[in-house]
């Protein structure tokens, strides 16, 4: 299972993040680092080959002056967008409020965001995309089979996360392809906080969900959550920008939150999720409880062994909580969302975060093999977090690939260049975001797209106090957490 080296020529729109010119068109960098390995699992083989590639560097065709429309998609983007009458979008429309998110970012303030898309027209799109995200299951399957002629030419883009980056989502989309009836995208969550613009990048990507919801799926990230939301900055964007109707916006958005399902299998062969792997938790009968027709079921989730737990289970999680909990009995969805794979065999509480759980090589294989399952993608951490992850490669590339055993491999994806927006230290990581597109026959050997952040950033003003807030990797205030069973 090799890698693929995609030599074609990107024609993305967008400029490079040095101040002096680059040349258009694709470079090669070399890829990150596989992890040095002491154990078994791992193959020198040729399926774990290192792969070249792909990165874009953005034209400054993107970054148009100011009052002037920098994208493609619409002759008139100051004008207001309006809900279709007949209730059913459109490419155009889709293609519409991308143009004017874009311009919006550019030419108004944040209070003047609802002269562009109106709460009337927010409510529609969040209570359209909300039924449809509730209506799927927590594990939603990419369904595609090469004997099928239909998806033979099919294409599944795997995104990580994006921050509230709208102009390199914007670019990611160019650069990857639109969602069309071949060309799939699954999203690993993260959509908001940190970033500018959260708001707009989550409701543009519900959009393409309500165009194309067979099409596009869009995972949960530990970031879609009360607790996240109210710390990095996307509560108070939304406050900004919709100012005495923001409170009825943020709780329609956390209400959509709570829709948006955990994991994806791809073709049978890849599993994303954007933390990860999850416990199982044991169930025994109660010892009160007397008779068939009356036996309780108790969850242990105190147990002293860990063990991985089944895509069964996955399936039967709750996932409609503001807050994923870090104790009780619904262990399973913080576990999915907030997970970490490490160099050390086993699985171990992920005392750094205070939630989820730390996975070893052992683990991926033993999950990749009861599945039959190729790869697993999983997204959740950027290039701040990587430094400070003793044995695993840094984010440099916008990916990683952290174990590969005989079954397969584990990727961790990151698709935010230039991370964070807002930062404390003088020296920017200067990472390049990634994505991921699977192709036929079996859609398990994946080609990697670096790219390099659009630039220059409109200016903006972050909603969260970057200097001092907490890192997102640990000592997180599991008190201020909603509790729910």
């Amino acid at each position: 299972m090799e890698a693929v080296n995609k030599e074609e020529k990107r024609t993305g729109e967008g400029s490079t993040m040095s101040s002096s010119p680059s040349p258009n068109g694709a470079s090669f960098s070399s890829p990150p680092p596989v992890p040095p390995n002491d154990e078994s699992l791992f193959l020198p083989s040729t399926e774990a080959t290192p792969t070249t590639t792909t990165t874009t560097t953005p034209t400054a065709t993107t970054a148009a002056p100011v009052g002037e429309d920098p994208s493609p998609f619409s002759s008139s983007p100051e004008a207001q967008i309006s809900w279709p009458p007949d209730g059913k979008l459109t490419l155009n429309w889709v293609l519409d409020l991308m143009s004017k998110f874009d311009w919006a970012s550019r030419n108004l303030t944040p209070s003047e965001f609802p002269t562009v898309l109106p709460v009337q027209v927010f409510d529609r799109l969040v209570l359209t995309a909300s039924k449809i995200l509730h209506k799927e299951p927590n594990l939603v399957r990419v369904d595609l089979d090469v004997d099928d002629e239909r998806d033979k030419d099919c294409r599944v883009v795997v995104v990580g996360d994006v921050h509230g980056q709208l102009h390199d989502v914007l670019f990611l989309l160019r650069s990857a392809g639109f969602p069309c009836e071949n060309r799939f995208f699954v999203f690993n969550g993260d959509y908001v906080d940190r970033g500018a613009w959260g708001l707009e990048t989550f409701l543009l990507l519900l959009a393409w969900k309500v165009f194309m919801p067979e099409r596009v799926f869009l995972l949960r990230g530990n970031h879609e959550s009360k607790y996240c939301t109210s710390v990095y900055g996307f509560e108070q964007e939304v406050l900004a920008k919709y100012g005495d109707k923001g409170k009825h916006v943020y709780r329609k958005c956390l209400g959509c939150f709570e829709g948006l399902p955990l994991a994806s299998i791809i073709a049978g062969r890849v599993y994303t999720a954007h933390g990860g792997l999850f416990r199982s938790i044991p169930v025994t009968p109660s010892k009160r409880s007397k008779g068939k027709k009356n036996r309780r079921i108790n969850s242990n989730p105190e147990v002293s062994t860990l063990s991985l737990g089944s895509l069964e289970e996955l399936s039967k999680a709750r996932r409609s909580v503001l807050d994923p909990p870090w104790e009780g009995l619904n262990l399973i969805p913080g576990d999915v969302l907030w997970s970490d794979p490490s160099m050390t065999p086993g699985l171990s509480p992920n005392t750094e975060r205070g939630i989820g759980l730390l996975w070893g090589p052992d683990c991926t294989e033993e999950f990749l093999k009861r599945y039959q399952l190729k790869l697993i993608i999983r997204s959740h951490e950027g290039p701040d977090a990587r430094e400070k992850r003793n044995g695993l490669a840094g984010m440099d590339e916008g990916y990683t690939i952290d174990h590969v055993v005989e079954s397969g491999r584990l990727i961790t994806l990151f698709s935010a260049p230039d991370y964070p927006q807002f930062q404390a230290t003088e020296e920017r990581y200067k990472n390049k975001g990634a994505y991921i597109t699977l192709e036929p026959p079996n859609f398990d050997n994946p080609t990697f797209d670096s790219f390099e952040a659009v630039a220059p950033r409109p200016k903006a003003k972050p909603y969260y106090d970057y200097q001092d807030v907490i890192d997102s990797d640990e000592e997180l205030d599991l008190t201020a957490m909603v509790s729910e069973p």
